[in-house]
């Protein structure tokens, strides 16, 4: 069964990893931080541009950088992406791979009932896929940022220490050491930050109270000699990190991307507290109306609670825990959810296998029974016809990054694929959910739902990825590859408009980013004369002195640009590269001044600043 589930992993997650670039705005960072690492051999800071990032601790650059260490890497990582997205794949497969073992050591009860060797086999494999068919799991675990890998440190971490409690229910046999989940929620500190601490604290004290089991847990899991083995992995980077950077890192990492996202909106990522709800329902289509059921059904139990049958309630403890953290924080995005995917994994499991051995419970209200069926059949209905419909549908999209992307969507027929993988889901989803085929499917009508939803990842949604980079993505990778055959010894290298931190992976080199704003302009006049930083060195505008812009076609529009003598070098989809010479720039810039311009403003804090 576990080879099975790694099978369904390696396809999700791994197949293809490095076939397309990396996706702009935040990967790149992540990207060029590792490979920095790599390179330098500096392993404390983390480097994107020539300036030290601090939003985000540094397991995932580490474990990056061992990818970039390797040899070769432009013939088997010419895009730079396989080193960069493997440790989120392998954090996913991680979790797939611990959800089907744990389910299958310790099968958890529908009611009295509680399922035989086949039926713990496909409730197993069935966690796996709900968790790794989320859309943000399908999403996240393909690209290189630190979410999957801190949810999948975070995952391993609680499910370590359920199955530490769970042990002890069978007079303590095979409970094995209390330490390793600390140690694993260290990684996770590593991974995100204190965060991981406080979501693992709720969880745990939830499933206190409502299993009734607080001394149980408290000795099993021995939390304050595990906080300190959590401390002991941790704490040793964060030390040195703030010995050697010093204020700027305390006012970063834990003012800015800890205290204020948490009490204030950063970024302009305002939401509304109701914002995890329709994210709830997005991240586990369509198998939502199992989700509800599996989380009603957890808290249906009352303490105290066999702790080896407790892991329905522990997950649904540990997703009411990412759910109310976030809920609370003032700065909301999709990907905090991605925490509770596995917890949502495990209750969808649980709530198909109630449906497969007809809890008694169940039996006696038909219309729940059915109203779960049914809805994950008309949401797999609702899906499969929105994208047969797409001819309708895809026109209306208007990119101005991809503007060919809707043509090239409908003439690739990839939607309309998607389209018949859904329909066969909803096919099987109906023989199997009636009387006939439940007798006959003996209890695989959820893994027979994910099944052509695992096709449909693999032919339908990673081969539209692959067409979505070519689109917008190529272009950027073009220009970088022009700037580098255009750019003179020591000439600086700027990009205004729409801000891509991929060409400063692609090139190298350090790039000044401007927006589109009159002021962006004086800002970029003055960096050029004033900014220091590791890569970029402050000079005077003389003659014959140039600095290479890349500029996309909407800015390039704009009066404070079109003005702008320069010679045109070559041109990439959206972007212009373009070759300015250092005294018209000056000379414009005097000019916006004059015209009332404010005057620069780069030197202002700006924590998002690359």
């Amino acid at each position: 069964m576990l080879l099975l589930v790694a099978g369904c992993g390696v396809l999700l997650f791994l197949l293809d990893l490095g076939a397309t670039g990396l996706v702009d705005e935040t990967p790149p960072l992540f990207a060029a931080a590792a490979r920095a690492m790599a390179e330098t051999g500096d392993w404390l800071t983390p480097r994107v541009n020539g300036l030290p990032r601090y939003d985000k601790p540094p397991l995932v650059y580490w474990l990056m950088g061992l990818g970039y260490l390797l040899p070769g890497q432009a013939q088997w990582n010419p895009l730079g992406t396989w080193a960069a997205r493997l440790p989120s794949a392998l954090s996913s497969l991680a979790v797939m791979l611990a959800l089907a073992a744990t389910l299958w050591r310790w099968p958890q009860p529908s009611g009295s009932i509680l399922p035989g060797e086949r039926q713990r086999g496909l409730t197993a494999l069935a966690a796996a896929l709900a968790f790794a068919l989320s859309p943000l799991v399908l999403l996240w675990s393909r690209i290189a940022v630190s979410d999957a890998l801190f949810s999948g440190c975070l995952a391993l971490a609680l499910l370590l220490f359920w199955r530490r409690f769970a042990a002890s229910g069978a007079e303590g046999r095979g409970a094995g050491p209390w330490w390793p989940g600390w140690l694993v929620l260290g990684l996770a500190v590593l991974a995100k930050g204190p965060v991981a601490v406080v979501l693992a604290a709720l969880t745990l004290a939830l499933f206190a109270w409502r299993s009734g089991q607080l001394a149980l847990l408290r000795q099993r899991l021995q939390p304050l000699a595990g906080l300190a083995v959590t401390a002991a992995v941790a704490l040793p980077w964060y030390g040195l990190e703030l010995l050697v950077e010093g204020q700027p890192f305390w006012d970063s990492f834990f003012g800015y991307h800890n205290l204020q996202r948490f009490t204030a909106v950063v970024n302009h990522h305002l939401q509304p507290w109701w914002f995890f709800g329709p994210v709830l329902v997005v991240a586990s289509l369509p198998f939502t109306p199992l989700l509800l059921a599996g989380l009603l059904a957890a808290f249906r139990q009352r303490g105290p609670l066999d702790p080896a049958r407790s892991l329905r309630l522990f997950a649904g403890c540990w997703l009411l825990a990412v759910l109310g953290f976030f809920t609370l924080a003032a700065t909301k995005l999709p990907s905090y959810w991605i925490p509770a995917t596995p917890a949502a994994g495990v209750l969808i499991a649980l709530a198909g296998q109630d449906l497969a051995l007809q809890v008694p419970a169940m039996a006696r209200q038909r219309w729940e029974r059915w109203g779960v069926m049914g809805g994950t059949l008309v949401l797999v209905a609702v899906l499969a016809a929105g994208l047969a419909a797409s001819p309708l549908w895809i026109p209306l999209i208007r990119d101005p990054e991809m503007p060919t992307l809707p043509a090239e969507l409908l003439a690739s027929g990839l939607v309309l694929r998607a389209a018949a993988c859904f329909a066969l889901a909803l096919l099987l989803g109906v023989v199997l959910g009636s009387p006939l085929g439940r007798t006959h499917g003996r209890g695989a009508w959820l893994v027979a739902l994910q099944a052509p939803l695992l096709l449909f990842a693999v032919v339908a949604l990673q081969p539209m990825t692959r067409l979505g980079d070519r689109v917008r993505q190529l272009p950027v990778r073009r220009m970088a590859a022009a700037v580098l055959a255009q750019r003179r010894p020591a000439e600086p290298l700027a990009m205004v408009g729409i801000l891509k931190p991929s060409l400063h992976y692609y090139t190298r080199q350090v790039v000044l980013y401007e927006g589109i704003d009159p002021v962006g302009l004086l800002n970029l006049n003055d960096r050029l004369a004033r900014e220091r930083r590791r890569g970029q060195t402050p000079t005077p505008a003389l003659a014959g002195s140039s600095v290479l812009v890349v500029i996309d076609q909407g800015t390039a529009q704009l009066p404070h640009w079109r003005g702008l003598p320069h010679e045109r070098l070559g041109s990439e989809g959206l972007y212009q590269l373009w070759r300015v010479e250092r005294l018209r720039l000056q000379r414009r810039a005097a000019e916006l001044r004059q015209a009332g311009v404010p005057a620069p403003d780069w030197q202002l804090p700006r924590p998002e600043r690359y």
